[in-house]
């Protein structure tokens, strides 16, 4: 058999192939980087929400609560002067909105885990009863399972605080502050006044009890 009987090889077969190859690879990177874009790998990924700098902390059993607060940011006493009276306040971040009513900090579900910081005001309440000529002459203090940032903004605003108390003080009654429940149900409602003007001071709450320290009704 001669030569030209052998079946001669298609031109061009070999560019075909090489051409289907290149055209695999390029659909499959394609599929591969939509597979990773849609998986998010090309996109930013969203941060989650942000915290305010200035909001206490709670202080595991043994900690101090004053090392807390400087490790973020507090720590030092301010004059009144609106929210965040301390010099430790720091600017809100970006997209952090606090209530105009200000945010309860949550007692801790197991206390025992947390150091209590406990802070006597000075200065006793005393005020006349609401119908009788008699006066009640009280001593408080408070505790707190979050950071000094709480104790400072007590310091700071106590004026505020010593004024909403002796006002709520003049509308008791003796006969009720001279039961149990009654001094009980005391203790509630300025731990409440409290809360809510460090609230309004510095966004957030953060006394946990009221102590009667001295309890005097003449």
């Amino acid at each position: 058999m001669s030569d030209d009987a052998k079946p001669k090889k298609k031109k061009g077969g070999g560019m075909k192939m090489i051409l289907l190859i290149v055209i695999a690879m390029v659909v499959g990177g394609a599929g591969a980087a939509g597979g990773l874009y849609a998986a998010g790998f090309f996109t930013h990924k969203e941060e989650g929400p942000k915290e305010d700098p200035n909001k206490p902390v709670l202080v595991l059993a043994g900690e101090s609560a004053e090392e807390v607060a400087k490790a973020h940011g507090g720590g030092g006493e301010g004059g009144e002067g609106g929210k965040g009276g301390g010099s430790g306040h720091q600017p809100l971040p970006a997209g952090v909105h606090i209530p105009a009513k200000g945010i309860d900090l949550p007692v801790p579900a197991n206390p025992s885990a947390y150091q209590a910081t406990y802070f006597q005001l000075q200065t006793p309440f005393t005020s006349n009863m609401s119908d009788t000529d008699a006066f009640a002459q009280i001593s408080i203090a408070v505790s707190t399972y979050y950071d000094m940032r709480v104790i400072e903004a007590i310091k700071t605003h106590e004026t505020a605080i010593r004024s909403q108390v002796l006002m709520m003080l003049a509308q008791q009654p003796v006969e009720a502050l001279s039961t149990p429940e009654g001094k009980k149900a005391l203790q509630g409602k300025i731990r409440t006044i409290i809360n809510d003007i460090l609230k309004q001071k510095t966004g957030y709450g953060g006394v946990d009890n009221v102590y009667f320290t001295n309890f005097v009704i003449q």
